[in-house]
């Protein structure tokens, strides 16, 4: 006897409709249950073509042979097999085990369907119009497979566990009465989670989400404009790489590599937030090609994420902000047209070791760069840029951030700072192009020569005097502390006192600014 049936096992119930005693059948011969007519506009599930008693069966019955189905025939293994087939009622598999391998292709079921807390060893559901898909702490040993299905109310696997692979691709999934399309908070998935050319009209929620290999969001459509974010997925960790780039459209493989030339592609798109706060990727996040529609309060957050690398390669949004504040990435793959303009970025704390620029970025690019992501001055871009371009050996490149550090923090003194600011950067460029010293040396070394040269000069001693000399008279003045034996030797009237004194005053200047960038230049900026 199936305990609690009254049925003998292996008979076939006699409450069974003919579509119902078909697929009874089917179930323990282990054989697909094919009601499918073969016309594509009228075994499409998601189309409006209605589906008689020939093509029904109750959802009852598929529980019933799901928990407590009858013996596999002899050599055979019991399966659920199910194509083009309208399940009516609700599919309630609630904490339910189900042992038998579940395959269902083309099918519509009229009413949600509930799997939360229910154990299945592998779940295959291709192309199945699905009003809505309850599966919190659902538990896989093997795949959860949703491709091309559509879920008009949403689907929920919160704190799911997919002991391999969880396959979303091309499906679609409309928001619930919460504004989610799919939720999937603590969701555990143990290999790869596949959502390409997945369209999500509401908040996709993955918070503290674990994937075991990659998530690929090839193609992918998030639209939400009702709230927001249309990606909420913070805590997200992936071992290896999330990618938010282009998918081939056609191809029989749409997963694992980037479209060959010359097939058409569909991009990511997401119109709508985006929010991977804190989350943890083994290798890389790719934003290769990736278009962005944000409103003015939405943005791109990417704080506190640490990665191998960032590929930033995507189009720059033309609203919204890009935040990687506290992020810490080994290298950082770019375009300059990817970043958003002043105000939209913000980079503080934001820590990155190596620059690997896609097409033409020169330095003054990565400056506005800088610039773009501190509407107030703030020192540290500048000087983990400095550190990276010094790294690489471009030691020219860092000292030029450093010197728009320096003037960029000229703008936030007082008007006596500026003063000093300005002289120290005509002068010697803040010690970072210290051959400017020995210029300036030269010029007023010369100038002073020559005015010196016509200047009546008697001397102080009468009975001892060294040999007057214009050029070691000027020198002496110029050079603070060093004493030539020069100045206290000779005595000048009027103008020539002022202009020795202005070359003591130029002198000083000189030196002190040269020692300021000496100091700058042994603190490495």
């Amino acid at each position: 006897m199936t305990e609690g049936t009254g049925v003998v096992a292996g008979d076939l119930p006699d409450e069974l409709t003919a579509a119902e005693a078909g697929m009874w059948q089917a179930f323990r011969n282990g054989s697909l249950y094919d009601l499918s007519c073969g016309d594509a506009v009228v075994d499409d599930p998601h189309g409006g073509h209605p589906w008689g008693p020939e093509r029904t069966v109750r959802a009852r019955i598929v529980a019933w042979l799901l928990l407590d189905g009858p013996p596999a025939l002899a050599g055979r293994v019991s399966a659920l097999k199910l194509t083009g087939v309208r399940i009516t009622g609700t599919l309630d598999l609630s904490g339910g085990t189900v042992r038998p391998y579940v395959e269902l292709r083309g099918c519509r079921f009229d009413e949600e369907v509930l799997l939360p807390e229910a154990r299945f060893t592998t779940l295959r559901m291709v192309d199945c119009a699905v009003p809505r898909l309850e599966a919190a702490r659902v538990h896989t040993e093997g795949d959860l497979h949703l491709p091309r299905c559509r879920f008009q109310n949403g689907a929920r696997l919160t704190d799911a566990r997919i002991g391999t692979d969880l396959m979303l691709n091309e499906a679609v999934a409309y928001r619930d009465r919460s504004g989610r399309s799919i939720s999937a908070d603590g969701m555990t998935v143990g290999q790869d989670l596949q959502a390409e050319m997945l369209q999500s009209h509401g908040e996709l929620r993955l918070r503290g989400a674990k994937v075991g290999v990659s998530l690929s969001l090839r193609g992918a459509n998030l639209d939400n404009p009702y709230s927001r974010y249309a990606l909420n997925a913070p805590q997200l960790t992936v071992e290896r790489t999330l990618y938010l780039t282009p998918a081939g459209v056609g191809s029989p493989l749409l997963s694992g590599t980037t479209p060959a030339r010359g097939t058409r592609i569909q991009r990511f798109e997401c119109r709508g937030g985006i929010r991977l706060d804190d989350g943890r990727f083994g290798d890389a996040v790719d934003f290769e090609r990736a278009r962005f529609t944000l409103t003015d309060d939405q943005e791109l957050s990417l704080r506190r994420v640490h990665a191998s690398e960032l590929r930033f390669l995507g189009d720059g949004p033309q609203r919204g902000k890009v935040v990687l504040s506290g992020a810490r990435i080994v290298s950082l793959v770019d375009r300059a047209a990817s970043w958003p303009g002043p105000g939209n970025l913000h980079m503080g704390g934001f820590v990155y070791e190596n620059l690997v620029p896609r097409g033409p970025f020169p330095l003054a690019g990565r400056l506005d760069w800088v610039a773009a992501a501190t509407a107030e001055y703030a020192p540290e871009p500048y000087e983990r840029l400095a550190a990276v371009l010094r790294a690489a050996g471009e030691d020219e490149d860092a000292r030029e951030v450093l010197l728009a550090k320096q003037r960029r923090r000229r703008e936030t003194l007082p008007l006596a700072g500026k003063f000093w600011g300005y002289v120290q950067d005509w002068t010697v460029a803040y010690g970072y192009r210290p051959g400017r010293a020995a210029v300036w040396m030269a010029v007023l070394w010369a100038a002073g020569t020559l005015a010196f040269a016509h200047a009546d000069h008697p001397p102080m001693n009468h009975d001892a005097h060294p040999y007057w000399s214009p050029a070691l008279f000027t020198l002496d003045l110029l050079l603070p502390v060093i004493d030539l034996g020069q100045v206290g030797q000779w005595q000048l009237r009027g103008g020539w006192q002022w202009l020795a004194a202005v070359m003591i005053l130029l002198g000083w200047i000189l030196a002190t600014t040269v020692a300021a960038g000496a100091t700058r230049l042994l603190r490495r900026g």
